[in-house]
């Protein structure tokens, strides 16, 4: 094996280290990236950090802080380019280059035009070696929402949909259509975004919490955004149980001001949204507003009818659907049959299959 083939094989793992830390609290950063860090000195790892819950602090920064050992001459291994700019912390490049780092390896820029391109510039002066786009194909599709974010008006959002083999998404006799494994993996899959988007006929039909229910990453249940045109929800809504925690919001088009009023006094904004030609709230102003809020992650976790509607109007990037391996014939009530196979004719391309004890789960990535 040759030198040059050693050397891309070490990047390669240690960056796919770096990948791991960014991992662990995608969706609980606000505005920041999630972004994983590892400092390496003579092959071996020094430290590792991650971009902490809410943003702060970054990554380089827990990764230096946390090594027990001296990081000059070190190398450091970030998955995206390190912040060059001044917010409410000092940047990420500064700390990098007082604590004498000798090399810097980052797999794609970012696309923060504070940021974006200037930290190379800044190293090379000080004579700090830079190298750009380990893992890059890997680590782009990672960052897929906070470019977007960046990039748009719109979050980027992932639609969940639990049908039968049959595809009915409402089973008439029992609460559930898929199995536990299935209601497990959706719990992980609320951990990793911002905020969960539903409507008031989901959650009358429902009464769901819609939060983390696993042990370790309660924590992590994300904001709750409403969809309830005419401000019919109860205040005695599950969904209201811990809004002193995660907070919830409610869009809307038609003015109540006692229900207004009522809502303001458990916490819970309310906001106007623009409605469409068929009276019903505009999907795009909805996710506008949503990103306005600061949400980059949308969740979306509802009926049928809305999830359709998303899909329709091509604001879906992500679609996750959870198949049952059971028929629920007569006792099955809200088909996608018709729309899915429409659907599939213009999908983009699949990004995993999974097994999960006789459910399966099929992911798409639309746009």
């Amino acid at each position: 094996m040759s030198t040059n083939l050693n050397k891309n094989i070490k990047h390669k793992f240690f960056m796919s280290l770096a990948l791991r830390q960014a991992m662990k609290n995608l969706g609980n950063t606000k505005e920041n990236p999630a972004v994983g860090c590892v400092l390496t000195k003579n092959n071996s790892l020094l430290s590792a950090g991650y971009t902490n819950f809410n943003g702060r602090p970054h990554a380089e920064y827990n990764a230096i802080n946390n090594s027990k050992q001296s990081v000059s001459n070190a190398n450091l291994y970030v998955t995206l380019e390190p912040c060059s700019n001044y917010g409410k912390t000092p940047p990420c490049v500064k700390k990098i280059i007082n604590h004498r780092i000798k090399k810097v390896f980052f797999s794609i820029k970012d696309p923060d035009l504070r940021s974006l391109g200037k930290s190379s510039k800044k190293f090379r002066k000080k004579n700090i070696l830079v190298n750009i786009g380990i893992l890059s194909n890997k680590i782009e599709k990672f960052y897929k929402s906070y470019i977007l974010y960046k990039n748009s008006k719109l979050p980027y959002v992932t639609c969940k949909l639990a049908v039968s083999k049959d595809f009915f998404t409402i089973n008439k006799k029992k609460k559930w259509i898929t199995n536990q494994y299935s209601r497990g993996r959706v719990h992980l899959m609320r951990s990793i975004h911002d905020s969960i988007l539903t409507s008031s006929k989901t959650i009358k039909v429902d009464n769901p919490l819609l939060n983390c229910r696993i042990n370790g990453i309660e924590n992590r249940s994300p904001s709750k955004i409403i969809l309830d045109n005419y401000l019919k929800i109860s205040l005695r809504s599950n969904i209201f149980k811990d809004n002193k925690k995660f907070k919830t919001f409610i869009f809307h088009n038609k003015n109540n001001k006692k229900k207004i009023k009522s809502l303001k006094k458990i916490g819970i904004k309310t906001y106007k949204i623009p409605i469409n030609k068929f009276g019903d709230l505009n999907l795009k102003e909805v996710l506008i507003k949503a990103r306005k809020l600061g949400f980059s992650r949308i969740f979306l976790e509802t009926g049928a009818k809305l999830a359709s509607n998303f899909l329709k109007e091509n604001l879906v990037n992500d679609l996750k659907i959870f198949i049952s391996s059971k028929k629920l014939n007569k006792n099955g009530q809200g088909s996608i049959k018709k729309y899915f196979k429409t659907f599939l004719k213009r999908k983009k391309y699949m990004l995993e299959k999974v097994n999960l004890f006789d459910d399966k789960l099929i992911s798409y990535y639309i746009k």
